[in-house]
Order: C-alpha cells, then sequence, then structure tokens
C-alpha cells in the first residue's frame, strides 16, 4: 500500500492552500469551488498529497492546541536556516529553532493557522532524494 494523501479540516482551507502553494512549493491536484473548497495539494514528488478542506457540521482539530509531538508536517529542507527566515516572514512562527539532533537538522514552525511543520535536513536520506 502507498499513502496518496492525508486530509485535514481546516478554518480556511482557501487561504491555507493559497499559503502552502505559495511558500511551500505544494502543486494544487484538484480544487473545490464551494463549501467544503476541497485542494489536494501535491509535494514536489508528486507522490504524496494533503487535502485541506473546510467542513463545518465535521469535527476539527484546533491547531494551536496541539503539540507538535502529537501532530506535526514534515518538510524536506535543503535549507533550514533560510527556510526559518523565509516562512516567518510569511506569518509562520518559530516552536523550535534550527537544531541539531545527530547528523540530521530540524526546526518546527507552526503555519499561520497553528499547524505544526517540521523542517528536516536528513544527514543521511530515509526515503528517496534528498
Amino acid at each position: 500500500m502507498k499513502i496518496e494523501h492525508m486530509a485535514l479540516n481546516v478554518p480556511d482551507p482557501l487561504n491555507m492552500a493559497r499559503w502552502y502553494v505559495e511558500h511551500l512549493g505544494l502543486t494544487v491536484k484538484r480544487r473545490g469551488v464551494e463549501s467544503p473548497w476541497v485542494h489536494f495539494l501535491a509535494d514536489d514528488s508528486g507522490t504524496v498529497m494533503l487535502e485541506l478542506y473546510g467542513n463545518p457540521d465535521a469535527a476539527a482539530l484546533s491547531f494551536p492546541e496541539v503539540q507538535p509531538p502529537a501532530l506535526h508536517l514534515a518538510f524536506v529542507s535543503t535549507d533550514p536556516v533560510g527556510d526559518v527566515r523565509r516562512l516567518t516572514a510569511a506569518g509562520a512562527t518559530i516552536v523550535a529553532d534550527v537544531h541539531q539532533l545527530g547528523e540530521d537538522t530540524f526546526a518546527m514552525l507552526r503555519d499561520p493557522w497553528g499547524l505544526p511543520l517540521q523542517l528536516v535536513s536528513r544527514g543521511r536520506a530515509m526515503i528517496g532524494v534528498e
């Protein structure tokens, strides 16, 4: 089995999808033009997607209250310092600034809606090519 996507019910799917495309390089593969404003966003490998939608009748997580060890979305970064600077200028906030753990470099941010985002630069790729 292969993961196709992970879905998140979010408060502002239109602006959140736009931010992810503009600042994280995701690509819109499919989007809805009416409620619940479904957006399927693919990473640059084109093999994994994130689904963002806004269904007010469905349960939703309060992302600002979610602790990053419980849930976070991790992105490969070739320049964690530069990406932290760029993303915070775009509205993200720092949870844990750039730091080293073994041969890997990490940073933990929150997007403008509070979803924890991890930036990771692996010393040795775990899957695919970084």
